[in-house]
């Protein structure tokens, strides 16, 4: 699919805006970081921990990446693993991360799809998805991991204006018990769904998601 229509398009900071991308660092959560080795990770606290310990040192305020990254971190939920099908652990999203209940931010004009509380261990946790439409092409952005307030402000039709604030970060354990930080995708093809959309996925369909869920730097450009 040709998302050259992505590139062009004028579009606002998902997560507190004034914080601008030259105080964004990368971040590497995959299995194939050598460097997670040594470091304690079992609970939410522990990578609130190292997610700081990689800001500070970058002197940065938000740490990003994860897209098509496959991640050891799913194994403790059974939203991932389970015996009717294979693992998911390969990331379709991209994730922001910052250790506080940072304001989340519509990245174009749009309108609540839908929204629910996705409450497993592992999952999103409050979830918002807004759908988009631009010069007839339309598409939707996924918002993961939010705060319980957020859901009692919308209705599923609500107009939004690209840069309106529709939702604050959650925090442990109501975001799916992760450290803090925002789940923003991109889905051509919602497949009926409502509140909740596939955020992780195996090898087996990846060609598929990588289709439909396209990289969320084509639109936010952190990386130009």
């Amino acid at each position: 699919m040709d998302y050259s229509l992505f590139k062009n398009l004028d579009v606002s900071k998902v997560i507190k805006p004034e914080i601008g991308y030259e105080f964004y660092t990368p971040i590497d959560l995959s299995a194939s970081n050598t460097h997670l080795i040594n470091e304690k990770l079992d609970a939410s606290e522990d990578y609130e921990n190292y997610i700081q310990k990689i800001l500070d040192e970058s002197k940065a305020k938000i740490a990003y990446g994860g897209y098509l990254e496959t991640r050891n971190l799913y194994k403790r939920s059974t939203v991932f693993n389970n015996q009717k099908e294979n693992e998911r652990n390969i990331h379709i999203g991209l994730d922001l991360w910052i250790n506080e209940e940072a304001s989340i931010h519509a990245i174009l004009d749009g309108k609540i799809h839908s929204f629910q509380n996705n409450t497993a261990l592992g999952d999103y946790g409050p979830t918002i998805i807004l759908e988009h439409n631009i010069n007839e092409f339309t598409f939707y952005s996924l918002y993961g991991h939010l705060n319980e307030a957020c859901l009692k402000l919308i209705k599923v039709g609500d107009k939004v204006k690209k840069g309106q604030q529709i939702a604050n970060l959650g925090l442990p354990p109501i975001n799916g018990d992760y450290a803090p930080h925002l789940h923003f995708q991109l889905i051509i093809d919602i497949e009926g769904k409502k509140g909740d959309y596939p955020g992780v996925c195996s090898q087996d369909n990846l060609d598929f998601y990588t289709e439909n869920c396209p990289n969320p730097n084509l639109l936010l450009k952190i990386i130009p």
